[in-house]
């Protein structure tokens, strides 16, 4: 989900590349202070409550508030897959399991969070 420097256009990744790092917490507020202060990030408004953290004029990660009260605070990976569904099938084969997804963002692609066999998450995106 990363943006080219100055052009606000989403850049193509290879499959298996780190796209996007997403803080999910229980105050957002309190995580952007933190973290613009301990960093020097800056943040830029997305949509529906969700704030992308910015440096060097190039967003690479978000945060926003938990959906539910039962979700811990957390950081999450998300990686980019060629095929979603195709790695979706293919992480529950070899023994993980589909958490949440897929869903499409648009002009983001469509994402999904999977565990794999030890209990670990991430997120897979398929750009658009």
């Amino acid at each position: 989900m990363s943006t080219s420097e100055n052009s606000g256009e989403y850049r193509s990744m290879k499959p298996g590349e780190i796209s996007w790092q997403e803080l999910i917490t229980s105050d957002s507020a309190a995580a952007i202070a933190y973290y613009t202060k301990l960093f020097g990030w800056t943040t830029q408004p997305f949509r529906d409550g969700y704030t992308m953290f910015v440096q060097d004029g190039v967003p690479f990660g978000g945060v926003m508030e938990a959906p539910v009260a039962e979700i811990p605070t957390h950081w999450k990976t998300y990686v980019i897959v060629e095929n979603l569904d195709a790695s979706i099938a293919q992480a529950t084969e070899l023994g993980g399991t589909l958490c949440w997804g897929p869903e499409e963002i648009p002009d983001v692609g469509r994402i999904a969070i999977v565990q794999d066999p030890t209990g670990a998450v991430i997120g897979l995106h398929q750009q658009p």
